[in-house]
Parts: structure tokens; sequence; C-alpha cells
């Protein structure tokens, strides 16, 4: 079939220029499509002894500063503040931040309120008001490993509302973990969490997804927050992946923002998010961020 030029009537004949019609579509499902099989083509990485080392010390760092975090964070603070203190810490640490400059991210650090999903760009102006929920998330690099964890922080006096979606996510993130073990599959996971989830009347976010990493930021394989039990990778000893449920209060759906970064809540509800870097061992886990 001949390659049909911009100028050429469209394929679906109705008249127009390929280009005033169908073209963006097609090329951005062509997009789709390559990135969809450069994921399954990427190799998952089973890590040897020394570089699970690795990446234990980088957690264990990042989990350090999420708990010196949690003595600072209160009313009244800047979403700045917040990226210095990491920024310093993570330097004392003989480290560096993972999301600074990382595809020309701003910052040290995410910090995302409210319905804020994910990947909020700290700025001087944001300052933390009483009844806010905030995911802070911090990725440390150690001697060129990486350990990824975020939590959330109640600022002040929180809702109801509010509180039992932080909760709630939490257990989520918990019963995701409990699945794993060399064997279990990603479905697994995923089906764990969005029972849970869906259990409460809350969604599980799909546009973004846990990760690979230790020696990357981000490594195969994805690992979905939603599926179905016995379907998908199964896992195997010294695989090292993150797992981070996003739940929202309302629709799964997510908008991104101007800033290319900052992702929220398409219907403007509540989001919570936590995230631990886990290590599959021969007959379980280890959460290496804890």
């Amino acid at each position: 079939m001949r390659k049909i030029s911009r100028n050429d009537p469209c394929w679906c004949g109705s008249g127009k220029k390929y280009k005033q019609c169908h073209m963006r579509r097609d090329l951005a499902q062509r997009r789709t499509r390559r990135q969809a099989t450069a994921r399954r083509h990427r190799e998952v990485l089973i890590k040897s002894e020394e570089q699970i080392d690795g990446i234990r010390r980088a957690s264990h760092l990042t989990r350090d500063i999420l708990d010196a975090l949690t003595e600072r964070i209160r009313p009244g603070i800047s979403t700045e503040e917040i990226d210095v203190w990491v920024n310093e810490m993570t330097a004392e640490g003989g480290a560096i931040p993972a999301p600074l400059n990382y595809r020309g991210y701003p910052k040290s650090v995410c910090t995302s309120i409210n319905e804020v999903v994910c990947h909020g760009i700290p700025t001087p102006e944001r300052i933390l008001q009483d009844g806010d929920i905030l995911n802070i998330d911090v990725t440390s690099i150690l001697d060129g490993y990486y350990g990824d964890s975020s939590r959330m922080f109640l600022i002040g006096d929180v809702s109801d509302e509010a509180r039992k979606l932080v909760e709630v996510t939490r257990e989520c993130l918990d019963l995701g973990i409990e699945q794993v073990k060399p064997g279990c599959t990603l479905g697994d996971m995923g089906h764990a969490i969005q029972s849970h989830a869906e259990s409460h009347g809350y969604s599980v976010v799909r546009a973004f997804v846990g990760h690979g990493t230790g020696i990357q930021f981000h490594e195969a394989p994805d690992v979905y927050h939603y599926g179905e039990p016995g379907v998908g990778l199964a896992l195997q000893a010294n695989m090292t992946f993150t797992i981070e449920p996003m739940i929202n209060i309302g629709g799964y759906e997510v908008t991104v923002l101007e800033d290319g970064w900052t992702a929220i809540t398409t219907d403007n509800s509540l989001s919570a998010q936590w995230e631990h870097t886990i290590r599959v061992t021969d007959d379980g886990y280890e959460i290496m961020t804890a």
C-alpha cells in the first residue's frame, strides 16, 4: 500500500487533505505502538549481590531523608523549602537527587498536594495549608545506585475524607507488597491493589505505574496497580522495582498541566500515593526503603 503524503486526500474519504484529517491521530497511534514494542523488549535486570547491596544503601538514604522531613513538614512552609532540604540532605549523604534535571525536571524532589497525582514541582509560592495532604517523592543516587520512595504527609487538621484516602492508599501498597515472591505475577499485585481501592469506592490511576529501578532510575518491568491474578510477568529473585499506587477519590483520569510534569486528577478530586522500592527474595520480599 502506498504511503499517504501530507497533502494527499485522507484515506477515510472525507475529501480533506490527510494533514487536516487523520494524520495527527495516525501518527499518535504509531508512536504508541512503537513505545509499547520498546517496553515489551526491555530486559528485566536481575541484580547481583553487589548490586543489591548498593541499591539497599541508596534506599536507606532515601528512607532517612523522608524520616528527617517528618520533623519539618507543617503548615506555613513552602514546597521550595522542602526541595532545598532534600537537596542538602542528599548531598550530605554523598548522593545525587535523581529527579534533578531528569528529562528536564527542574527540582530535586516531587511535592504533590491534594488533587496533584504526581510530579508536582516545588515552588516558593506554594505554601502548605492546614488540611492539605502532601506526597513527597524522593529518589537518591548513591554510588550509581537508586533508591526510590514516597510518603504521604497530613498537614494540620485534615478532613476525615482525606485521612481515609491516605490510609486506604497505604493499605493498597501493603497488600501489593504482600503478593511479592518468586512466581507471583504482576497481575497478582495489581489485582490486590485494585480490589482494595475499589472496595472503598476509589479508583486506581492508569496513566502512571511502578517500575524496575536500582541500576537505572526507570527499568523494566512496568508495575501496574490494577490487573488480573495470574496475568503478566512472573517475578524472579533479585528483581528490584517500585510499587507506588496512586489512588483517587474520584475518577482515575489525569491531566498534565502546561509545565509538562504536574499531573492532576481531571475531576479535581483528591489523590494519594505511597511508594517503596522492593526486592524479590528467594521466598518473599524485602522492603528496601523501609
